[in-house]
């Protein structure tokens, strides 16, 4: 019956066709084993037929607490889709202990997720479970961001990458943390990651280092997240860094081993940015050129704030009567907002708490061991 109706069908398309081979192509079809997922024959769509969302889909979505109109922002073609998995995937990560809010918060951010077979997701999700612990530390990190589970179907890659990062020398801990932290690396191509290593390799070499295996292994122990920059950023860093503080080769790999890597995965402009907004204002506020290159050589982590929010962050300590060589020797309190800062200096200074005596490292403890510091002077 079924190759008599497609037979019958009048369209020009199936009589240029020969007869012979169609009845093999359903023939195909009919017998074809499960296994096979997909498999669509459309004939005649018209574009607007294309462009339309599939109702049902949209219902089902729906009906699963997703937010359907986040995901038409997201990726709206995936609303036109009519073949999907939606049911599937809830089950899947169901199983692995989701609930229905953390299923419906997946698909939102990620609606690509429910195109996913079911034999992908449980492939991909073995290859997981060779690196991390527990089904519960997958789910930890496909709550958190789910594109890094979804992005890509192709198993394969990822079996290449870990074999390949075994290769360097690293151990199963540090690919959990890997994955744990970065886990888009595992999707990009096999090629792109051995690109970058060949980079540090070639960086180690040029400024005369002698173990450029060791070197890599560190900086991505350090930095995993320079795998998801372009090589071209990469180099442009390493540049800017031994522009910016003639450094020699020796210095400059130093660097690089030390904090100098911790920096090499932030885009080349906002580096730029970073660096010149806090050697100005250092220097408008009296430090030397000297001691300006010695405060960020020593705390490259302050590379990391925005130029107005360190600048916002200096100004309130100053005009909390802290001045800025004390800032200078205790960089962490940078780390900490403003409120929070505001906050320990109002509850200081019911106690009288003298900073010129005492410096300010009590402002950047961990919200734990400023409670109980804070205990302590209320008994002296």
């Amino acid at each position: 019956m079924a190759v008599r109706g497609l037979m019958n069908i009048n369209s020009p398309f199936l009589s240029s066709m020969n007869k012979s081979w169609l009845i093999k192509l359903t023939t195909e079809i009919v017998f074809r084993g499960a296994s096979t997922r997909f498999f669509c024959l459309k004939l005649g769509r018209s574009s607007d037929a294309l462009d339309k969302e599939n109702n049902i889909l949209v219902s089902n979505l729906a009906a699963l607490g997703v937010d359907v109109r986040f995901v038409r922002k997201r990726q709206p073609s995936v609303l036109r889709k009519q073949i999907t998995n939606e049911e599937g995937l809830k089950r899947f990560l169901q199983a692995k202990g989701a609930n229905k809010e953390a299923v419906a918060s997946i698909i939102s951010r990620y609606p690509r997720a429910i195109t996913r077979s079911y034999q992908s997701l449980r492939e991909r999700w073995e290859i997981w479970r060779s690196i991390l612990m527990t089904d519960v530390d997958i789910l930890t990190i496909v709550k958190r961001s789910p594109e890094s589970f979804f992005h890509s179907g192709y198993n394969e890659n990822m079996q290449k990458n870990i074999a390949f990062f075994c290769s360097l020398g690293l151990v199963p801990s540090d690919l959990c943390k890997m994955l744990t932290r970065t886990p888009r690396v595992f999707s990009n191509r096999v090629e792109l990651n051995k690109q970058m290593v060949d980079l540090l390799c070639e960086i180690c070499l040029s400024l005369g280092g002698e173990s450029p295996h060791d070197f890599v292994k560190q900086l991505i122990s350090k930095n995993v997240f320079i795998f998801l920059r372009s090589r071209k950023q990469v180099k442009a860093n390493v540049r800017l860094l031994q522009l910016s503080f003639n450094l020699d080769n020796e210095e400059l790999l130093a660097l690089l081993h030390g904090q100098g890597g911790d920096v090499l995965d932030l885009s080349n402009e906002y580096l730029k940015k970073t660096l010149a907004n806090v050697k100005e204002k250092l220097l408008s506020h009296g430090c030397t050129k000297k001691e300006v290159d010695m405060f960020v050589l020593k705390h490259f982590r302050i590379l990391y704030l925005s130029p107005q929010n360190l600048n916002d962050k200096i100004d309130f300590l100053l005009q909390a009567n802290i001045n800025i060589e004390q800032i200078t020797k205790c960089p962490l309190v940078l780390e900490k907002s403003i409120s929070t800062m505001s906050h320990r200096i109002e509850e200081l200074e019911k106690l009288d708490y003298d900073f010129t005596d005492h410096g300010i490292g009590i402002l950047a403890l961990s919200q734990q061991r400023f409670e109980i510091k804070l205990e302590r002077l209320h008994c002296v």
